[in-house]
Parts: C-alpha cells; sequence; structure tokens
C-alpha cells in the first residue's frame, strides 16, 4: 500500500466535468488499495457558476467539495483538504495533511493545479493540456528578467516525472516539445463502476449528439516554435454549419462567451453549460442520455497531433455511449472505428455520423469495451505508479 496524495480544481471550479476529471483518480487510487488524499490548495480565488464571476467567499465551493465527495465514496468523506486563496482551510487540518505528504510515496500535482509548497515536494506531475503546459514552460524560461516565471520554471523541475495527455509525445509528427523536460502518456483514469448505475438504455436515449463544451479558454493560446493556437472556437468556425449535414440534431451545452445566435441559426440547440454540470450527478446524467457524442477538440490539440483524448468523452465510452470526435492523432494509441468515431472534415464527420445510426447497439458495446480496455481506472493507474515510481 502506497500513500498517495492528488491535487486538483474540484472545488474551486464546481464545475460537474471538472469533479470527475480530478476525484477520479482519488477513487481509483484507493480502489487499488492505497492511502488516498485529496489537497486542493492552488491560491486561486473561486469560481461562482451562478454569478459566473469569480469571488471571495469560499463557503460554498468547500461545501460542495465535501458533499459531493462523500457521495461519490463515503470512505473519502474525511480524506480532503482545500485551502483557499485568503489562506482558510476546510477538511482535514493542515498538521494533519503535512505528516502525510511528507510520508507520501506519490504527490501527483494533476493539470498543475497545486501552489508547490515544501510539504508537497517530491512529486509527478500530469498535465492535461498538452501544448499549453509547454508554451508556459518556454516561455517563462525565456523572461529571464521575470523572477516569477523563473520561479516557475524550478518549480516545474522539481517534480520528479512528467506525465501528459498528449499521447503522441515524442513521435515526430507531434509538436510537443521533447526538451526540456520528459513527457510521458497517460490517459484519464476512468472507475467504471461509477458509471455503470447510470447507464441509460439504448432504445431510451434520446436521439441528439451532445457534448459540453467551451468556446474559447480564458487564457491567451500558446505560442510556440512561432506557431500561434487557440482553443475550441477556431475548430467550430471550421464546422459550424455541422446540423445541416447531420441527420441528428446536434446539441451543445456551452460555457463562456460564444456567438450564442449565429450557432442557433446555423441548426445547433444551445443549453447552458451551467445548468448541466451543476453537480457531478447531473454532468454523468446528460452525459448517458445521449445517443452520442460529437466534439471537436481544441485547436492546440488538433494542430500539434498531439494525441489528446478527452476526459469528457472517456466518461461518454463508460456510460455506453459513442463519440465522433475530431482527431488528433490519438488512433496510433485508443482504436476508432467502432464506438468512436472520429473525423477531420464535415464530410468525415457526416459520414461517421451515418455509421452511428446504421448500428447503434453495435457501436454502444464497442464503446463500453474501449473504456473497459483502455480508461478502465485499475489499468491506468497501476501502469502510472509503476512509471512514477521507476522514473
Amino acid at each position: 500500500m502506497l500513500r498517495i496524495v492528488v491535487t486538483g480544481l474540484a472545488a474551486t471550479y464546481p464545475l460537474g466535468g471538472v469533479f470527475w476529471d480530478y476525484l477520479q483518480y482519488v477513487v481509483g487510487f484507493q480502489k487499488l488499495g492505497h492511502d488516498v488524499l485529496y489537497v486542493e490548495d492552488c491560491c486561486r480565488w473561486c469560481y461562482d457558476p451562478l454569478q459566473q464571476t469569480f469571488v471571495q467567499d469560499s463557503e460554498s465551493n468547500a461545501a460542495y467539495l465535501a458533499r459531493h465527495i462523500a457521495l461519490l465514496d463515503p470512505e473519502l468523506a474525511e480524506r480532503w483538504f482545500f485551502r483557499d486563496v485568503r489562506g482558510k482551510t476546510y477538511g482535514r487540518s493542515w498538521e494533519q495533511v503535512a505528516e502525510f505528504c511528507r510520508s507520501a510515496d506519490l504527490f501527483i500535482n494533476v493539470s498543475n493545479s497545486g501552489l508547490m509548497r515544501e510539504e508537497y515536494f517530491a512529486a509527478s506531475r500530469i498535465d492535461s493540456d498538452p501544448i499549453y503546459t509547454q508554451a508556459s514552460i518556454r516561455e517563462s524560461e525565456a523572461a529571464s528578467d521575470d523572477a516569477w516565471a523563473r520561479g516557475r520554471v524550478e518549480a516545474f523541475r522539481r517534480h520528479d516525472v512528467f506525465f501528459t495527455f498528449g499521447e503522441n509525445a515524442g513521435d515526430p509528427d507531434c509538436r510537443i516539445p521533447a526538451e526540456p523536460l520528459n513527457w510521458i502518456a497517460t490517459r484519464q483514469p476512468i472507475v467504471l463502476d461509477r458509471f455503470h448505475d447510470a447507464v441509460v438504455p439504448l432504445a431510451s436515449r434520446r436521439r441528439v449528439l451532445t457534448t459540453v463544451a467551451s468556446w474559447e479558454p480564458a487564457e491567451k493560446g500558446p505560442l510556440l516554435d512561432g506557431v500561434s493556437y487557440r482553443g475550441k472556437s477556431v475548430e467550430f468556425e471550421r464546422f459550424i454549419t455541422m446540423p445541416s449535414a447531420s441527420p441528428l440534431p446536434m446539441e451543445l451545452a456551452m460555457s463562456g462567451p460564444a456567438p450564442i445566435e449565429r450557432l442557433r441559426a446555423a441548426g445547433w440547440r444551445i443549453l447552458d453549460a451551467y445548468g448541466i454540470s451543476a453537480d457531478p450527478w447531473a454532468y454523468r446524467g446528460y452525459l448517458a442520455d445521449s445517443f452520442g457524442e460529437w466534439s471537436v477538440a481544441k485547436n492546440a490539440y488538433v494542430a500539434s497531433r498531439s494525441g489528446w483524448f478527452s476526459c469528457r468523452s472517456a466518461c461518454y465510452l463508460a456510460l455506453g455511449v459513442p463519440v465522433i470526435v475530431q482527431d488528433t492523432g490519438f488512433s496510433r494509441h485508443i482504436p476508432a472505428g467502432e464506438g468512436i468515431l472520429c473525423f477531420s472534415t464535415i464530410d468525415d464527420a457526416r459520414a461517421a455520423i451515418a455509421e452511428l445510426i446504421a448500428d447503434p447497439e453495435r457501436h454502444a458495446r464497442a464503446a463500453r469495451e474501449i473504456a473497459r480496455e483502455y480508461f478502465a481506472s485499475d489499468k491506468v493507474l497501476k501502469r502510472f505508479i509503476d512509471q512514477a515510481l521507476a522514473g
């Protein structure tokens, strides 16, 4: 049994998809028999989805985390710690957390979400945002006269092992830089038994293609080796007429600034993403009650040939919901053709939708099988531990 710390942003951004992204690491490690603690200590303002702004008061965010982590697994009800931007703490005492961290075998800094205090080293780091992370490292290294930027790079380098969701890292045509850090490919762990009870029978699902998305990240797009990358807006623009090519309705649960009226005029059904993501269970239910997912990826993931595959899409698969997703090069590592259908053009996407409609049962079975074979938390996290400790 190992002592493992996992960082995250589940309280800071109290949204269903964010919760599943981070807390499945915690549950997955616990199911393998390890002693796990969730630590959220990011020194950021908390987000209030109702007001759609950042706020000083973190009470409701902490209550959200306490409520849903206990629902996820009662054994985790006392196994978390949250420190807000003002230094107020919730959950376990700081003394207990510091002792646990000093004796931990692994401190896993997912998405670089943790403010790395001395008690938290040494650590492994999971990069869920390939290209964005590497570009920020290069930018910080170049800012030789900026003490904050230098400190940021030094904190990066103090991690022991570096993981990325860019599965093509190291391939000749992948633009994720091989230097100055050595990146090991990993993927989102899915705790399958947390999805089985939410599966909707195929005949009862809405015959709608859905996804949950944001138009463009708040941060500026990365600039790397003279190439400027963007978020999903660039790719959505390429496929904005997609509803007219689809025999199934297409629905976007959209967050952030987006040309909503233009999207509606092009035939998209638009929902408010917060209504879908208010809690982990509402989010899971929305995914489950879909005929399939249809989604573009961030331009940075596509143009860099990163091999990135969405955590959200992996949750769809666990629910037996097939996904039709933009090609980032992931099919070198995760099979596409049944359960997962990828596209690069509108014609590709149209053909993929027709393929799904022609045999939805086969694709639903394949979706579940891919989730078991490629994303099951026991497989993903056993491999992760082996690679982290070997590094």
